[in-house]
This record gives C-alpha cells, sequence and structure tokens, in this order.
C-alpha cells in the first residue's frame, strides 16, 4: 500500500501531458507531391531589374517549403517564402529566417528554435535557388 500512492500520483503526472497534448493545425496527412522540376531563375518583370529564382519545393515532416530570392547583382534584396507549413512556429521563424538571410547573403544561418525542421527546408530550398543563380 505505501507503494500505490507514489504510483499513482506518479502515473497521473504522467499522463497530464497526454491529456493536454494539442496537435498542430493544417498538418493533415497529404499525397506526397510529385517531384519538383530543378530550381528556376527568370528575369522579375515591373520596375526593378533583379532576377528572380525559385528554390526547389523542400518536403518536411511539417510539410512541404520552398522560397523565391530575389537579386541585384550578387546581393540578396528580398526572400519570399512561396510554400511554407501551416504551423505556429513556421510563423514566428520565417521573418528571423529571412532577416538572417539578408543579414548573412548565404545559406548560411542559424536554425529557429522550435522551427527546426522549417528551418531545415528553408536552408535546403535557400542553397538550391543559390545555385540555380550561380548556374
Amino acid at each position: 500500500m505505501k507503494r500505490a500512492i507514489p504510483v499513482l500520483v506518479l502515473s497521473v503526472a504522467g499522463l497530464i501531458p497526454v491529456w493536454r497534448y494539442e496537435p498542430s493545425t493544417g498538418t493533415t496527412a497529404a499525397p506526397t507531391p510529385a517531384p519538383t522540376p530543378a530550381p528556376s531563375v527568370s528575369a522579375s518583370s515591373g520596375t526593378s531589374s533583379g532576377t528572380v529564382v525559385k528554390g526547389s519545393t523542400v518536403t518536411t515532416d511539417k510539410g512541404p517549403v520552398q522560397v523565391e530570392v530575389t537579386f541585384d547583382g550578387d546581393t540578396i534584396t528580398a526572400v519570399r517564402m512561396l510554400q511554407q507549413p501551416n504551423h505556429p512556429q513556421t510563423a514566428a521563424a520565417v521573418p528571423q529566417l529571412i532577416a538572417e538571410t539578408l543579414d548573412a547573403q548565404s545559406a548560411d544561418i542559424d536554425t529557429v528554435s522550435g522551427a527546426t525542421i522549417t528551418s531545415g527546408g528553408y536552408r535546403t530550398s535557400l542553397q538550391a535557388a543559390l545555385d540555380a543563380k550561380g548556374a
């Protein structure tokens, strides 16, 4: 009987996080998309003279990630997310990832805590866009 009470208390304490768990929204199972073509390079239309390059679509556990990078010569002037997971951590991480990219002017950026999977997909897509621009 002396062991029963601590076992019961610890069991309930272990189940509380399970009861409070809320799955992220928008992460329903979807069929795996077909392989994407190689990143594309195109001159943007409009008044800017920059080059717009789309990175490859990276399929992560949270969802697809794809970036579009705008260059002025060899300088990265803008990064836009074309595809991103519908997840709160991703929404918070994207501005940080873009700011770090503009500061570093490369794909050598830090992972955002809490959005590790999205950060990895972002870096992979960004590197594909940088490689396509260099080709």
